[in-house]
């Protein structure tokens, strides 16, 4: 075995105490431990045993803390004036984690933990501090044997206690109220406990991590769902991947499993597939894996028991023997307690919680989630229960038929889903009991799905259909089922002259029904629309490739004879048959858009759906009316948009089709994206649309649009933590929609994560978008975007990486030549990085030179603007003296960097620029003149520049003081308040009062 020096062993506890949390950490710093005890150096193994400690802590195996915390307590027995008053304050601290570590511990015995319980009060007792921390220890370990009255009395002497610096912070000691609140059954009162935590007033680090796992239910229970919704998304941002947090991910699972969202308590399973094993602390690991457990007998009931789920320890599973595995496991952990305790209340509960059951049937979260497979399901399991079916009754099928046959002719959107009950029902019926035309109405309804779906065999089907009705007398039904024939050959791409063939079969077939067929009038309508609206296809397709046409047969750009045809239809019908006159004037509408003539197709779709709303047909007006609020929009008048789409919202309630209700909330969430006023309703939609088309199976068309709308509207709440997982849950979609679009989400995609203040992450999304729009002819956004990764770069204390970006952003501002601010920025960032990388004479000089350089810039825009206006000379200028005023603060540092190493009498770090009491005094001198400058040209600009001239004043008025001359400096603030007191438009209150603080400082 290698033996470490002392010097090695300072420097692996320094690096260890900032390496992420986990095994890996822990294991260094037991090496670490063992190390400084061989030393026999008393203070470097005290050192190390609290850094073991910490490790632990923050770990799955914090367990493992109690034997160097027992290690250290006997150090200080032995020698408590070894430990400094820090050291002694983190020994006494890290006895309430021991505490928690001893009552999560089943192999602890009880009347060990209750002597720990013991010690802990007298040794707090003794040393002065309140025993609040000693009564919530009791609590739990009251409550996890039984011993409710005890627990009672723990918690209220908790309460009553004085909070001192051995406290737990208010974030911590408020969960634990509440979770309290929630074991005696009172969800609210446990969230009222919650909230200063949950909206971010108190804070720790665990908090409210854990919180905002541990409302997940409360929330759902009392029917809080916007709130569970929003704290699934945020609290599993900050929990994942954090084994410390690993109950926190089980309570997240749980929750999805219970909210109709299983999908996504699979992906954060995987996500998290490595823990799914023996933990070291064996309360996590029943903690984590119940959640898992409550997912998979979920699962299992949902028919996936079958599907492959992810290892354990190692060892592949299903779900089914999965779930087996973590249940054994977890109930021999829960008897374990029991069997210390003296009681079932760990294992009763336990067994509780993994039997729950859902609390919502669908909860949508707006982050995308891949749709659950098809469940593995075998003969011998669906045989039986097809075959216990019941037979409908028969005067139950008789009314059945009848709504069916009404909603078939309203074309109402339940048609199809009544006509499949019929058909499940005519389909257990024995052969001989099914009325013939009632079959025969099945067949139509399957033979028309057949085609809609373009099945290769769906003529055939309506062919067979055709003359099922012949046969039974239904000359009015064999007629539609003509015109059907004609549709589906034009869908299939049958050849123009067959196509015109069927459709002329289609037409007599409805002009020969009898005069006194009641259909008669509607069949020979329905055909000459649908023959104006093939015609025009035909004749697009027959035009050639070049001929562009729109969405569907008839809907071809520029066709004249269309809209005559739709006109003269209109006309024709417009009295006895309004529902197909609104589909005429909404597909002249679309001719009108088509031709470029937005304000004609207006009223055309209006009209289109108004008449099928007085029609009695309020759903045939959903397309017309967004449709319309779209054009709107684009005309800019977006207040009757929303009108439109609101109507849209309100007629679509009977529709069925999952795609129109996404696009009709989609449609309404945009709009309402563009008001400063309704973000929250929009985010409401947006996460419904997103919704339904999941639900359609487009989720990654329709439903990316609609997460990308829905991660806007929470970041216009600034609920950037939601608005940031939403949209790298759809990520990948977005970015298959073009390049434009790709640069645009993933620059708002770090724009949430740089308010998240994550840096790193945020310039990585800003130089994926740069490197997208690299070969675009305009490079001003490949510029702005590599500015903006690289101020990410610089916030990460990523030097190198950071003047890079600036560089390359610079020489793409160049390259336009009309950027002098942006130039201006970059350059002065730069001369701010040139020291902070390392402060050295070169360095100084690098940023002075810089900064020299923005000055060049902004006065030859500044001349070069007095012959060919460009940017405003007033945002030069006043760029200019933000320049000189950064000049002068670099200067500062600069000195500053030079005092502070003589102060540490350290050579090596002294920057070399300043050697002598004259050089400080004229770089002193450079910065008041530099900030008098800047405060006069603030001057020249007016009065909405007055804060920033008050900033150059103070500066070099403090400046002088520090110099000695504060007489000087006063003066200097005093006429700056006499000048702002005689202002006539007058000066804001807080600005006077800041200058006559500053005054009042400087002759105190």
């Amino acid at each position: 075995m290698t033996t470490l020096t002392r010097e090695e062993i300072e420097r692996g506890l320094e690096e260890n105490h900032g390496a992420p949390n986990g095994a890996a950490r822990n294991a260094h710093a037991e090496v670490l431990a063992g190390a400084a005890e061989a030393t026999g150096d008393g203070p470097l193994f005290r050192k190390a045993l609290d850094n073991l400690i910490n490790a632990y802590l923050w770990s799955a195996e914090s367990s493992k803390m109690l034997v160097p915390f027992a290690r250290l307590l006997q150090e200080y027995d032995k020698d408590p004036g070894a430990f400094s008053r820090w050291d002694a304050h983190s020994l006494f601290w890290q006895f309430k984690w021991v505490a928690t570590a001893i009552s999560d511990s089943p192999e602890i015995p009880l009347e060990s933990a209750t002597g720990w319980l013991d010690e802990m009060e007298r040794r707090y007792r003794i040393a002065g501090y309140s025993e609040r921390p000693v009564r919530e220890a009791e609590l739990w370990l009251a409550d996890a044997i039984g011993d409710d009255d005890r627990a009672e009395r723990a918690y209220r002497s908790w309460l009553a206690a004085d909070r001192d610096d051995m406290s737990d912070c208010r974030a911590c000691e408020l969960n634990g109220q509440g979770a309290y609140a929630v074991l005696r059954g009172d969800d609210t009162q446990a969230l009222e406990v919650w909230q200063p935590v949950l909206a971010g007033e108190r804070t720790c680090a665990e908090e409210p991590h854990r919180l905002l796992a541990t409302s997940l239910l409360p929330l759902l229970r009392l029917g809080r769902l916007d709130e569970a919704r929003s704290h699934h998304v945020r609290g599993y941002r900050m929990a994942r991947g954090n084994e410390s947090l690993l109950p926190s991910v089980g309570k997240h699972i749980e929750f999805c499993a219970l909210s109709g969202n299983e999908s996504r308590g699979l992906e954060i399973l995987a996500e998290h597939a490595a823990h799914v094993g023996p933990l070291a602390n064996a309360d996590d690991q029943m903690a984590f894996h119940g959640g898992i457990l409550v997912l998979l007998r979920r699962l299992m009931e949902l028919g996936h028991g079958q599907s492959p789920a992810v290892p354990y320890d190692g060892v592949p599973h299903t779900v089914s023997t999965l779930y087996e595995v973590l249940r054994t496991g977890s109930i021999e952990i829960a008897r374990r307690f029991d069997a210390r305790n003296g009681t079932t209340r760990v294992s009763d509960r336990f067994l509780t919680r993994i039997g729950r059951e859902p609390l919502v049937d669908v909860l949508p979260l707006g982050v995308r989630s891949t749709e659950l497979p098809q469940p593995q399901t075998t003969a011998s399991v669906t045989a039986p229960a097809a075959a216990a079916a019941p037979a409908a009754p028969a005067a139950g099928l008789d009314v059945l038929v009848e709504r069916a046959r009404q909603a078939r002719e309203q074309r109402h959107p339940a048609a199809d889903a009544l006509w499949d009950e019929v058909g499940v029902r005519v389909d257990a019926l024995p052969e001989g009991e099914v009325d013939p035309l009632v079959a025969a109405d099945v067949a139509d309804h399957r033979a028309l799905a057949a085609a809609r779906r373009g099945s290769g065999n769906a003529a055939e089907l309506l062919e067979a259909v055709r003359n099922g009705y012949r046969a039974l007398g239904q000359a009015e039904r064999a007629a539609l089922a003509e015109l059907r024939l004609a549709s589906a050959a034009a869908q299939s791409g049958a050849a123009p002259e067959r196509i015109r063939e069927l459709l002329a079969v289609a037409v007599r077939a409805a002009e020969a029904l009898d005069r006194d067929e009641p259909l008669r009038a509607r069949r020979i309508a329905l055909a000459q629309l649908s023959s104006i609206r093939v015609e025009s296809y035909l004749r697009s397709l027959e035009a050639g490739p070049e001929h562009d046409h729109l969405h569907g047969p008839g809907q071809d750009h520029g066709h004249g004879e269309l809209a005559a045809g739709l006109r003269a239809f209109a006309a024709a019908h417009e009295a006895e048959l309004p529902d197909l006159v609104a589909e005429a004037e909404e597909m002249l509408g679309r001719v009108a858009l088509t031709q470029g003539d937005p304000e004609r197709a207006l009223p055309l779709l209006a009209a289109s759906a108004g008449r099928a709303v007085s029609a009695g047909l309020p759903w045939q007006a959903v397309d017309a009316l967004v449709l319309r609020a779209g054009v709107l929009m684009s005309l800019g008048r977006p207040e009757e948009a929303e009108k439109a789409a609101r109507s849209a919202l309100e007629h679509s309630a009977e529709v069925i089709e999952a795609e129109t209700q996404g696009v009709v909330r989609l449609t309404l969430a945009d709009i309402l994206l563009q008001r400063a006023d309704a973000a929250a309703e929009a985010a409401e939609h947006g996460l419904t649309a997103a919704h339904w088309f999941d639900q359609a199976g487009l989720t990654s068309d329709g439903g990316a649009q609609a997460r990308l709308v829905l991660a806007r509207a929470y970041a216009r709440e600034s609920r950037n933590a939601d608005a940031a997982e939403v949209l790298q849950s759809t990520l990948p979609d977005l970015l298959e929609h073009g390049e434009g679009q790709a640069v645009s989400v993933r620059e708002f995609l770090g724009d949430q994560l740089r308010q998240l203040n994550d840096p790193r992450a945020a310039a990585e999304q800003y130089l994926l978008a740069a490197e997208v729009a690299k070969g675009w002819e305009d490079p001003r956004p490949q510029a702005a975007l590599a500015q903006a990764a690289a101020e990410q770069l610089s916030a990460a204390r990523l030097e190198q990486e950071a003047v890079a970006a600036y560089e390359r952003s610079l020489e793409l501002y160049r390259v336009t030549g009309d950027a002098p601010v942006a130039e201006v920025r970059i350059l002065r960032s730069l001369a701010w990085l040139a020291p902070r990388r390392k402060a050295t004479a070169a360095a100084w000089a690098q940023a002075r030179e810089l900064m020299d350089q923005a000055v060049r810039v902004l006065e030859g825009a500044l001349a070069e603007n007095a012959e060919s206006p460009g940017v405003p000379a007033a945002q030069l200028r006043a760029e200019l003296a933000q320049t000189w005023l950064q000049r002068a603060q670099v200067v500062d540092w600069s000195v500053s960097a030079h005092e502070q190493a003589d102060d540490e009498e350290d050579e090596g770090s002294r920057p070399g620029v300043v050697r002598s009491e004259e050089e400080i005094e004229a770089l002193r001198l450079e910065e008041i003149e530099l900030s008098a400058r800047a405060a006069g040209v603030y001057a020249e600009l007016g009065p909405d520049h007055l804060g920033d001239r008050l900033q150059c004043v103070q500066y070099a008025a403090w400046t002088e003081y520090e110099m000695g001359r504060g007489e000087a400096g006063a003066t200097r603030m005093s006429a700056l308040i006499d000048e702002l007191r005689a202002l006539p438009c007058g000066v804001p209150d807080d600005l006077l009062e800041r200058a006559q603080s500053s005054l009042d400082s400087m002759r105190s």
